[in-house]
Formats: structure tokens, sequence, C-alpha cells
């Protein structure tokens, strides 16, 4: 067997390198230190300069690289180099993209002459992503004419999601030694068909990309997104799922999947493990209890989802509902606390919220409205509110189940948890993630990885990985429930997260420690370090497309 053409230098360009907004910026964050061990520092990562300064994310480094920055000046490319803060601190090259918009309407033409990029329909953040992108090409081009060209053959050019493509197909053009990879996480049209409530799965043989974009008002996005897919070295997606996607929507099938893994070095271990879990369930009790008046002892099961606010897409509608059937049966074991943390519109925490958690005891009386945490811009509006009010949900001291909104960030400082996400995921006793639309799904593997079993679907790509690592469905008591969902089955899904939390609340204690080892088992099995062999699969794909490209060019 012929062996895979490594490559010498890579370049990554992502709108979340060393802007911490989504999904993204975790498989390139936790990815870095092991594709570092094999490229050391001739793996440079290229994001958006927004002007400001987060050194907990970036830390600027005025040795590295400085001629080439000068001379990079000299062509009008602004640039920032230095290191970002993450496991590996790779190299960071941060661009200002901004002299550009007053030229995007040549750049858009330039595209559309050359590549077919109809970018005549763009709004909302079309033109910032895609000025970013044509910044990022530039540097590209300015950094391996000065620094690589004579010296390295071997160049990767790996773009991410359809903020990137302009960059891509500039590379493309203007430096065709370097192979090109371009990487949709989710396509543009899918999330938006799965969003409008059209089915997805059952028709997407008969959906057409181009003209969904059209009915969808997704032109020019999906015009980006199909036209670099049709045009790069390599084009990879992150899961089965949405590959299946990529071919009818985008009309090229998949050249790779690059399956998304994680580092474990976030998860605290042993002593600690137990004084973290110990304290995020202390702080959600003393915060339901602030909030709702209710007592909750330490045998309530904790249940939680999380992620984008996408109602439909992400299941939060689901699973709001499983709970209001849960809430129904007196049969449940225990009292089950549920919380929904998906950021919204947030105007602030709660100050009377607040005022209970400054005196720290045990209150009798529920405030108003004690389903949610923080104030929201748009509470008359807001989905999750609206969907307990209809179901009558508003934490009765008689409910078998209190849900809880927090509707923001949890970043450590929100003003009434002051945790992070994962200091508080550490305390749940079970997740759910019972998604429509969901390329991978980070959510349920974190979840697993500190050792919380989860409940997601065969429509995420992680569901469907964990029924293939095991070979037939998984269940609760495997580490993951993996529930069959498909365009029609919405009743079904809601029925069975509700039975499986009941019976998960039901299940004698060495079971749930049984569950809670197996969940851990699935997560080792997605460490990057078993994933990272499908990207130089991919390097050697695009480099080889590259070499009988420029052969007959």
């Amino acid at each position: 067997m012929e062996e895979n053409i490594k490559p010498d230098f890579v370049f990554e360009s992502s709108w979340e390198v060393c802007n911490k907004v989504g999904g993204i910026y975790t498989v390139l964050s936790t990815r870095a230190k092991t594709l570092g061990c094999e490229l050391h520092d001739n793996l440079i990562f290229i994001g958006p300069d927004f002007g400001r300064v987060d050194h907990s994310l970036f830390s600027q480094d005025d040795t590295l690289f400085p001629a080439w920055t000068a001379k990079a000046a000299q062509e009008g490319i602004a640039v920032r180099v230095g290191r970002w803060q993450i496991p590996g601190n790779p190299i960071a090259v941060l661009v200002d993209f901004s002299p550009y918009f007053e030229r995007k309407n040549d750049i858009y033409a330039g595209m559309w002459n050359d590549f077919r990029v109809d970018s005549l329909h763009g709004y909302g953040d079309y033109d910032e992503a895609s000025m970013f992108s044509y910044a990022a090409g530039r540097v590209v081009e300015s950094f391996y004419n000065f620094q690589l060209k004579g010296k390295y053959g071997n160049v990767i050019y790996q773009a991410h999601e359809w903020m990137t493509g302009l960059g891509a197909l500039y590379v493309r053009k203007h430096v065709p030694a370097i192979a090109t990879i371009f990487t949709t996480h989710a396509t543009s049209i899918g999330r938006s068909i799965a969003g409008n409530n059209k089915p997805l799965y059952d028709y997407l043989y008969a959906y057409n990309g181009n003209q969904m974009a059209q009915e969808l008002n997704m032109v020019a996005k999906h015009s980006i997104e199909r036209q670099t897919a049709q045009n790069v070295d390599c084009f990879t997606t992150v899961s089965d799922v949405t590959a299946n996607e990529c071919r009818q929507l985008l009309d090229r099938a998949c050249d790779a999947v690059l399956m998304n893994g994680f580092e474990s070095d976030f998860v605290p271990t042993a002593s600690k493990f137990t004084a973290s879990r110990k304290k995020a369930r202390q702080t959600m009790f003393a915060v339901a209890n602030a909030l709702t008046g209710r007592v909750f002892p330490d045998s309530t099961l904790i249940v939680a989802t999380s992620g984008r606010y996408e109602f439909k897409n992400k299941g939060i509608d689901v699973f709001i509902e499983s709970l209001c059937r849960l809430n129904d049966r007196d049969s449940l074991k225990h009292q089950v606390l549920a919380f929904v943390e998906v950021p919204a519109w947030v105007a602030g925490p709660r100050q009377d919220l607040m005022d209970r958690l400054v005196w720290s005891q045990s209150y009798e009386t529920p405030l108003p409205n004690p389903v949610i945490t923080h104030h929201l811009h748009n509470e008359g509006d807001d989905n999750v509110l609206n969907m307990l009010r209809w179901n009558n949900m508003q934490n009765g001291i008689n409910d078998n189940v209190t849900i809880i909104f927090v509707p923001c960030y949890l970043d450590g400082a929100d003003g009434i948890f002051n945790l992070s996400y994962y200091d508080m995921l550490i305390g749940n006793d079970l997740c759910v993630y019972p998604s429509y639309y969901e390329p991978w799904g980070y959510t349920p593997l974190e979840s697993v990885a500190f050792k919380i079993p989860c409940i997601t679907t065969n429509l995420s790509g992680f569901g469907m990985w964990v029924n293939k690592e095991k070979g037939s469905q998984s269940h609760i008591q495997d580490g993951v429930e993996v529930i069959e969902r498909t365009d029609y089955n919405w009743d079904f899904v809601a029925d069975a997260i509700a039975n499986t939390v009941e019976n998960y609340a039901g299940m004698p204690q060495a079971k749930v420690t049984a569950a809670r080892k197996k969940a851990h088992a699935i997560a080792k099995k997605a460490l990057w370090d078993n994933f990272i062999h499908q990207y130089w699969e991919a390097y050697d794909i695009a480099l080889r497309h590259a070499r009988e490209r420029n052969k007959t060019s």
C-alpha cells in the first residue's frame, strides 16, 4: 500500500480562531496539540482581528516572522502574529479585514468571473465573513511567497465553513502550488431547510440545493459553499449524515469524513473530579431553591440540555415536551431538576435572585416567574418561556419536574451560577441532546467525557458513530441512549426521552455506576489520537490532486 504524502506546512483558517463563539473553536483548539506533535510550528492558524486583545486566547509575539510582517504591511496586509492560548500553543495570525470593505464589489465581481460565486444577494454576516476570508487568502499568498516558496513542496490550506470559502478560492487561483481543503461542518442550506420546518431527511433525495437556496433566501451563502466545494482539491465534512447532505445539496461527494475528536485534559481527575462535581451540584441546588422556594435532596436527578439556541434543530422543543410528560407520572422514583442552558437575548442576571443567593440560606417561597435565572429583552417572544407557559410548567411546589431556563453563556461570570460550562456540566446526572439537525454533536461527546450518560439521536453524527461502534442501537445502560428520530416521529421521541429519564432515575446505584463507566469508555474512543489519521488521509488526497492539477495547467 502506497504511503500517504505528508504536508510540510499547513495553514488553517476559521472565523473561530482565537474567537470562541461555537463548536468549530472546540474542533480546532482541541486538535491543535495532536497535530502540532507532527507539524510543530509548521502549523499556522489564521483568524479575524477585531482590534481588541483577549489575552486569555491570544498572546502577541513580535519575534515571530518580523521580516514577513513588515513585508505584509507594505502589501497592505495588517496582521498580528502570536500564539493561540490553547494546548500546544500553535502560531496564530490575526488579520485585519476591515480595509477590504471598500473594495468588496470588485472582490465579488472577481469571484463571479473566476468561480461563478453569486454574492449579489448577500446580507447579514455575509460581507463581514467574506472580507475576512479574502484577507486570509491574501495572508497565505504573502506568507507563502515570502517564507515558503522554493523551500517547501507540500503545503496545505484548510478552510472551515462557508465563512472561509472566498479565501480558499483565492488561494486556488493565485497560489496554485498550495493544495486546498474545504471542510463544511454543516451545510448552510441543510440547516436552513431543517430550521424552516421542512422535512430534510425523507425528501433529501428530491431537494435541489440551488432551488432551495432561492426559496429560503440563502443564495449567497449557498453559492460560496457550493462553489468552494466544487473547486478545492479535497472536500470534507464531519460525519456520514452530513456527507449525504453534501452529496445532494452541494453536488459533490466528500473526499473524506473528518470526525470531531477531543482531548481529555479539561476533565478533572480523581479527588478534583469529586470536589468539582459536589460544588456544581451545591450551586445548582442553591440557585434552584432560591428561584423556586423548593428544597432539592441530593437524590434529585439533575438533567440538562445545552448548545446553540436552535429550538427545533437542537431538539429543545422535544426535550421540554418530554419533561412536561414526565411531570405527570406518579411512577417517577426521584425528583427531576432540569436545566435548559442555551444563550438567548439576555439582558442581565435577575437582581432578586442575586439578592437571595448572597444570603446563602434556604427559601420556602418562590420568586416571581420562577423558571428563568436572567432577564431577557424579549421575554414575551421567547420560545422556551412560551412553551413552558403553554404547558403550565411554572415549577409548582408539587411538581415532579422542575425546569429552569439558563439563557446566558456560562463563562464563569454570569452573575448567578458564576461557573464555567464545564464546571456546571460535571454536576449533571444525565444530559439530553435530542437533535433533529446535528452534523456531529460536541455536547454529547463532552457529556460522556465527564462520565455523564446522555441521550441523543441517530440524526446526529455522534449518535450515528456510537451506534456504529457498538454494532447495534446503543441504550442508556451502554452510556448513550441513541433514539431513532425521523422527520415525523416527534411524539415518539418525546415519549422515548421521558421513558429513558424515568428508567435512569429508577436504576440501582450499581447500574448507574456501570453506565457512567461505559460513557467514559465511549469518550476515550473519540480522543484525537484515534481520529487524527483521517486528517493525514485528507492531506494526502489534497496533495495528490494538486500535483495532478499543476501537471495539466
